[in-house]
């Protein structure tokens, strides 16, 4: 447990400087509402829209969507070593700029 003084301290802080790829998502098409209409199961995936022009719909999958809980307005986030993250827009937006 912290005292009152340590309470009061500020912890370091940081800056990034990590270079990501990211779209924008506009949409999240999940495979489960799909699979209901076509009386199917789910494979647990969905279809990732991007809101930025010229780029197709792509598939994320199950294990994706439980890890990261995307939500419409945030950022699909690919790191340098192929890691594939989920950032909500402050976040994004107050951390990185466009390159």
């Amino acid at each position: 447990m912290m005292n009152d003084e340590q309470d009061c301290m500020e912890m370091p802080k940081y800056n990034c400087h990590k270079q990501v790829w990211a779209l924008k998502i506009a949409g999240i098409e999940r495979d489960s509402e799909k699979a209901k209409a076509e009386n199917r199961e789910t494979d647990g995936s969905a279809m990732i829209i991007p809101e930025e022009d010229g780029f197709a719909p792509f598939k994320v999958d199950a294990n994706y969507l439980r890890k990261h809980s995307p939500e419409v307005g945030g950022y699909f986030v690919v790191y340098k070593d192929g890691y594939k993250s989920y950032s909500p827009s402050q976040a994004f937006e107050e951390g990185y700029k466009a390159a």
